[in-house]
């Protein structure tokens, strides 16, 4: 089958964590997993400079791990991204900030990604806050 998730939880959720370990087990099952799409408080698993605790999972580090060995398509929604200071260098140019804060391996785009997802899957698996 195949799958697309949409995260709207922010790191430090359980949701956050289930949705990891969800993609993991799709992933593990052989299924396709067509794209993650962050949006809302779930944009800051893309941001390369939230730091967890020592006894926190590191989602953002977790995520870049499977979108290495698998390819994933993570996608953090610009929006968002923007209002809770999720950068890319462009975005960054753009508004003028003093620096980019995109985690490699993530990509800023808008909902029309969401929604392509959407008509690709089989099943879109939603990870509210």
């Amino acid at each position: 089958m195949r799958f697309a998730l949409l995260i709207t939880a922010a790191p430090e959720q359980t949701a956050a964590r289930d949705a990891l370990r969800i993609a993991e087990a799709l992933l593990a099952a052989g299924h396709e997993l067509l794209r993650v799409f962050f949006a809302g408080a779930g944009v800051a698993h893309g941001n390369a400079l939230v730091t967890p605790g020592r006894d926190e999972p590191d989602l953002c580090g977790e995520w870049q791990r499977l979108q290495r060995a698998h390819g994933l398509d993570l996608v953090v929604c610009v929006a968002a991204a923007l209002h809770h200071g999720v950068l890319d260098a462009d975005n960054a140019q753009r508004w003028e900030r003093p620096a980019a804060s995109l985690a490699d391996g993530f990509v800023i785009s808008g909902l029309g990604q969401l929604a392509d997802a959407q008509l690709q899957a089989d099943r879109l698996l939603t990870f509210p806050a």
